[in-house]
């Protein structure tokens, strides 16, 4: 499949549809299709085409979507750019990407106008409009503009093995290009339509049209909002891919800040079936807006929603638990990185699960560091690994792909990082990244599990994990915690509360306090801001190296 035409089909199925909704702004399935080949026409008369590269520099939008969507119909592949990225950061990325086309929100245009000569490569810009009152730059092309002007692209047939590509968020690292191929990916998304009942899943273009009437004809099309960003994996995947495959619509809302009261009013308005966060630091607002609202009187009517859907970052078990009283709903929560997804849990009212807990997928394994097969109960701790689709490569780094991508027993792997220990269930228990453990007097500790540990505390909001170097421990287990509004904690509270928990080993040496723990726009650890905070809160208390 190719993700191009299968959308080309969903809009001939269900034309009249809504596809997009961004605030007041709705676009029809057929109105998503003929803008995205208008500016897939324009883009060939700039002479793009098969294999070209285009970047979107955008907030969550309907515009962001689209642009997508006409960069897949020209057999091109989207490159994803975290808006957060600063001149050095965009020219590293747009350069190693090989970008010739930027689509960019008019409020980054200042940004733009900064490096743009930089990039040699680079041979059309398009200013998406905004509210920001920019001017269009100079030699770039308005977005409605070339809509407006300029006929579809006629449909073309394309090959499954063109490559489409999503960079990492650069948490553990520059960003890197994961490589797949755009049709075995596109049939990976329609694993949505066994959420529906459907199963298995289409794996034609002919089977799938007839799943996306057989839905439409139940009103049961999917209605999914992303709180998090488009930008990256789980925001395009599960928040647009995925709802779009399946005739759906995608809804989406400013993103520059996060606003949960702007997010249940936006379910409420819409009736939003999915929403797709990024663990606790999604969750927890929305619940505390939940709470706030009831408390005042003004109760949101969440009854349209279904399943709210979590990756890549955890989302604790009493988070889950409170969400639930507002809703009959099931939580997905899933172990998985740009690389690939590894595990998932369920939790509905009737079956809570734990923090970090999950069941491996069918194609997942965790291997040992003599890539043997983990066994059940044995509490060795090892990688968990994806055997399902696995990426092609990273993007013009074969040496980091070849540590990455392994085969064992004649099975190719997919190995992100992710540490985990297997219980004789079967069950994983995450642990975290091996690249941000912290080695303290020759053992290791894990910051997921710790932080896990810690925000068990009634009085702590959020929390991160870092090792500080240290002469005597080698580094020092370290944490840097928000609290509660009106609660409070003292260190050795926290320190004691996670004693009772874990070894002893693993409970933090200092604990030091700050008024917002950092994280990324999607949610996921700012490990190296909470790295350089405890070494800087240390070294005011005389700690550490």
């Amino acid at each position: 499949m190719h993700f191009a035409t299968l959308w080309e089909q969903v809009s001939d199925t269900v034309g009249d549809r809504i596809a997009l909704v961004h605030g007041d702004k709705k676009v029809t399935w057929s109105d998503f299709e003929n803008r995205a080949a208008r500016l897939a026409g324009f883009l060939t008369t700039q002479g793009h085409g098969v294999d070209s590269k285009a970047a979107i520099y955008a907030y969550n939008s309907n515009e962001h979507i689209e642009a997508e969507f006409s960069i897949f119909k020209i057999s091109a592949g989207p490159i994803n750019v975290n808006y957060r990225y600063l001149a050095d950061e965009l020219v590293y990325l747009l350069e190693n990407s090989d970008s010739e086309v930027i689509f960019y929100q008019a409020v980054f245009a200042d940004r733009i106008s900064e490096i743009r000569a930089k990039l040699p490569k680079l041979k059309t810009l398009i200013q998406i409009p905004d509210s920001s009152g920019n001017a269009l730059l100079d030699g770039a092309f308005d977005y409605e503009t070339i809509i407006s002007q300029t006929d579809p692209m006629p449909r073309i047939e394309r090959k499954w093995d063109e490559m489409y590509m999503l960079y990492t968020g650069g948490t553990t690292g520059m960003p890197k290009g994961v490589m797949y191929y755009n049709g075995e990916f596109c049939g990976g998304m329609l694993a949505g339509f066994e959420a529906r009942g459907i199963s298995p899943p289409p794996e034609t273009y002919e089977t799938a049209a007839t799943a996306t009437r057989a839905l439409a004809e139940a009103n049961a099309l999917p209605v999914v909002l992303s709180a998090c960003p488009l930008m990256h994996g789980t925001g395009m995947w599960l928040g647009a891919f995925m709802p779009l495959g399946m005739g759906g619509t995608v809804v989406t809302i400013d993103n520059s800040s996060f606003d949960p009261d702007e997010l249940w009013a936006t379910v409420e308005r819409n009736s939003v079936t999915d929403i797709i966060i990024v663990g606790d630091a999604f969750a927890k607002p929305m619940l505390d807006s939940l709470r706030k609202a009831d408390k005042e009187g003004r109760k949101y009517d969440i009854s349209s929603v279904q399943f709210i859907s979590s990756s890549g970052v955890m989302w604790t078990t009493e988070v889950k638990k409170g969400l639930l009283e507002y809703g009959d709903m099931i939580l997905s929560d899933t172990l998985g990185a740009t690389e690939g997804g590894m595990a998932r849990s369920l939790t509905t009212r009737d079956n809570v699960e734990g923090t970090a807990e999950f069941e491996l997928m069918e194609t997942s394994k965790v291997f040992d560091e003599n890539d043997k097969e983990v066994v059940p109960g044995s509490d060795t701790i090892g990688m968990v690994a994806n055997g399902g689709r696995v990426p092609i490569g990273y993007y013009k780094d074969p040496k980091k792909s070849a540590a990455t991508f392994r085969e064992i027993d004649g099975q190719r792997y997919s190995f992100p990082g992710d540490f985990a220990t297997v219980d004789a269930a079967g069950k994983v228990k995450l642990l975290g990244r091996g690249s941000m453990c912290v080695n303290t007097m020759g053992e290791k500790v894990y910051p997921e599990e710790v932080e896990e540990a810690i925000k068990t505390h009634p009085a702590i909001y959020d929390c991160l994990v870092a090792g500080v170097k240290d002469p005597k421990f080698g580094e020092r287990v370290t944490a840097v915690v928000s609290v509660r509004p009106g609660m409070s904690a003292t260190e050795s509270d926290v320190i004691e509360h996670v004693r009772s928990r874990l070894a002893g080993y693993k409970k933090p040496k200092n604990v030091f306090f700050v008024d917002v723990v950092k994280r990324a726009t999607n949610g996921k650890a700012d490990y190296k801001w909470a790295k350089a905070k405890a070494a800087e809160e240390a070294s005011k208390v005389g700690v550490g190296a």
